[in-house]
């Protein structure tokens, strides 16, 4: 597979981008140096490579999900700029 002029025309286009025709020759050989190179992959033999999402072992880090006790609301109210009703007070935001 490789990439033509018309394609980077296309792809410029949709990209609303206005390209030189430098510019479309210059993406053109950087976008088929690209394909190339990735094209070494199909070389590869992966029949022994398990399929996987990460590179690296992924485990879950986060602590268990358990109920404890809250802070009183004294203390949690005591640094709002103002609360009312035991609640934070805070400008609104509909009329």
């Amino acid at each position: 597979m490789s990439i033509t002029a018309k394609d980077v025309e296309h792809v410029a286009n949709l990209a609303r981008l206005t390209l030189t025709d430098d510019e479309k020759e210059q993406f053109t050989g950087q976008l088929n140096a690209i394909l190339k190179y990735a094209e070494k992959l199909n070389g590869l033999d992966t029949s022994g490579v398990e399929p996987t999402s990460h590179v690296l072992p992924m485990s879950n880090v986060m602590r268990e999900d358990a109920p404890k006790a809250s802070l009183p609301i004294e203390k949690v109210l005591r640094n709002a700029p103002e609360a009312e009703d035991d609640q934070f007070k805070v400008p609104a935001v509909l009329e």
